[in-house]
């Protein structure tokens, strides 16, 4: 009896950490942002999305994969709540519990970027507040945004000095020996400060994100869906 109460003890804390390394989001929809549904991604899910996003080697693959985990966070947020009702547009869905306008996924897509941003899962970005558009004919459309930053310098190895270098320094001063100190390994360009709308809306419930430049995004740019 003893061993089966500390076994159950265990099991609590154990249930108890889990619940702690959760993540709860809440999720607009319904339109205007007037509902909303909390959803929560496990630890495990949200490690599995980290090394997906460790993987990308430059901002463009990290955007690229940026698209595809909001993709499936979406999915997974529509297994607990009404949003797997949502359709690309305002109109393929109207009336329908658990349809989203812009605002509800601008809201969404911001909170779930900034979770991944808390955990440090973005290398080559920061999240940003909210963009607004507005065309001709005063239709105003909201979208996520993020900003390109400088990457992180990859880890370097101890250079590794050819033995007669040390030699050939202590007997002269020459410049030339130096070129044989290999050199760091060369950090991946990118464009730090460009800034990309990432945009929810578009497409039925749970596909990737469109990502577009912001300038493009503000100037109409994207699927063409009302």
């Amino acid at each position: 009896m003893r061993r089966l109460r500390s076994a159950l003890t265990i099991l609590a804390c154990l249930t108890a950490v889990a619940a702690q390394a959760a993540v709860d989001v809440p999720i607009c929809y319904n339109y205007g942002c007037v509902t909303e549904a909390v959803v929560r991604f496990p630890e495990d899910d949200l490690l599995s999305l980290q090394r997906q996003l460790r993987a990308a080697t430059s901002a463009a693959e990290e955007r690229a994969i940026v698209a595809e985990v909001i993709g499936w966070m979406y999915r997974e947020a529509g297994r607990q709540s009404p949003i797997h009702a949502d359709r690309g547009g305002n109109f393929a869905d109207e009336g329908v519990d658990g349809r989203m306008d812009c605002i509800d996924h601008a809201n969404s897509t911001t909170r779930l970027l900034g979770v991944l941003e808390a955990r440090g899962a973005l290398r080559f970005h920061k999240l940003m507040p909210q963009a607004r558009r507005t065309t001709v004919v005063l239709f105003q459309h909201f979208g996520a945004v993020l900003e390109e930053i400088a990457p992180p310098p990859p880890p370097v190895s101890p250079a590794v000095v050819p033995d007669h270098v040390p030699v050939l320094l202590a007997l002269c001063d020459c410049v030339e020996v130096l070129d044989d100190v290999p050199a760091p390994p060369p950090v991946a360009g990118g464009s730090p400060g460009a800034r990309f709308a990432v945009d929810t809306w578009f497409y039925d419930h749970g596909r990737p994100a469109v990502i577009l430049p912001l300038a493009e995004w503000l100037d109409g740019e994207g699927p063409n869906v009302q």
